[in-house]
């Protein structure tokens, strides 16, 4: 069985899709010893082509010019597709460049047996495009064979791809969990309670409502791992806020230290305020590692992972004294806290490995060729 990934950006560009893609397609090739080949693009402005093999993985980096609202100005993009064939076609949307090569090439669509989408996310921030490219996305969508898509509520939310619900196979984005199962770490535990938070510093990842509920916070400490172009701003917050010996936000950290950090911190909170944030990995490794969550309700699959009332809790988005309320409630009961932890790591390691996710796509890719056989 012969598969084609193909996406804006890959490894070794950090991200929840890059991370997703680049698990699947090696799980592909280890698990099942599948042929997978990677189309992308390169991820910072690059003129020049590079293939190479990663795991066993064909990768092939197309020259990008530059970005419009993050999506890679690539002219050989559409040429290079044409060029390549297999049994399966899995384009990771959004993706514009991918759908409408294939909605302009015969060719692309008969040199495959079948097209699979994963449908990350709608296009939240760049609305202003869909007045012009929303009518190809259903067109393109009419066109594929199956829609995988993180969680049910991706379906139910999505302006597009709800329309094409019985094409839609639910499949959870899972991730390499075996470095938790170790109780190694190279941060020591302080003795005040850590409240972690990770992601970048953009806005909709609403880290101010969360430094916001630290006023109401006693006796705990907020570390926000992250870099982006909110840094200065929230740093301003906190020092105005006097929190400074209470938040620190701190760049972006090596894996096996915020692997640590996981593992040191009491509680986990992901205070997203907007549809941008489709799933929320970090819940999972946070979780992995037996801590309970606090996460918001913006209608993604952040309430998927996270359980409220099972794995943690689910609160109003942009609401700081909700945030305060549930932080509150978990670190000043041990039992809740213990009952958390414990669902959250089942849940974590039996619904989230990455072995999991890939045997499930490799049995949608098995099931849509035998029925053409």
């Amino acid at each position: 069985m012969k598969i084609v990934q193909t996406n804006k950006a890959y490894y070794p560009k950090v991200g929840g899709i890059e991370t997703t893609i680049t698990t699947l397609s090696e799980g592909l090739v280890k698990d099942f010893n599948l042929m997978v080949d990677v189309l992308t693009c390169h991820h910072n402005i690059n003129v020049t082509t590079n293939q190479t093999v990663i795991n066993g993985v064909n990768i092939k980096y197309l020259p990008t010019y530059g970005f419009l609202h993050s999506l890679p100005l690539s002219p050989g993009y559409f040429f290079s597709l044409k060029k390549y064939s297999g049994d399966i076609l899995h384009i990771h949307e959004p993706f514009p460049l991918s759908d409408i090569s294939v909605l302009m090439s015969n060719k692309i669509k008969s040199n495959f047996k079948k097209i699979i989408v994963s449908w990350h996310s709608d296009i939240v921030r760049q609305k202003w495009s869909l007045i012009f490219y929303g009518k190809y996305i259903f067109k393109f969508l009419e066109m594929v064979d199956k829609i995988i898509v993180s969680n049910p509520a991706l379906i139910n939310n999505s302006d597009f791809i709800n329309s094409f619900s019985e094409k839609c196979v639910v499949i959870p984005i899972g991730i390499d969990l075996e470095w938790a199962k170790s109780s190694e770490q190279t941060i020591l535990k302080p003795e005040t309670p850590i409240i972690l938070s990770v992601g970048r510093l953009v806005y909709y990842k609403g880290f101010e409502y969360l430094i916001e509920a630290m006023r109401n916070v006693n006796n705990a400490k907020l570390i926000i791992v992250g870099s982006g172009p909110l840094r200065k701003k929230l740093n301003k917050q906190i020092i105005d806020s006097n929190l400074s010996g209470r938040v620190e936000i701190i760049p972006e950290l090596d894996r096996e230290s915020l692997n640590s950090l996981f593992k040191i911190c009491d509680l986990f909170v992901l205070p997203s305020i907007r549809k941008s944030e489709t799933f929320g990995i970090v819940q999972i490794e946070a979780m992995a590692c037996g801590k309970p969550v606090i996460c918001t309700e913006i209608g993604t699959g952040t309430t998927f992972i996270n359980k409220d009332g099972v794995t943690g809790l689910v609160v109003p988005p942009e609401n700081s004294e909700a945030l305060s309320s549930g932080i509150n409630k978990i670190l000043n009961d041990n039992s809740l806290r213990n009952f958390f932890s414990e669902n959250a790591k089942q849940r974590a390691f039996s619904e989230f490995n990455d072995h999991k996710m890939v045997s499930r796509v490799y049995e949608l890719y098995k099931n849509l060729l035998e029925k053409d056989t």
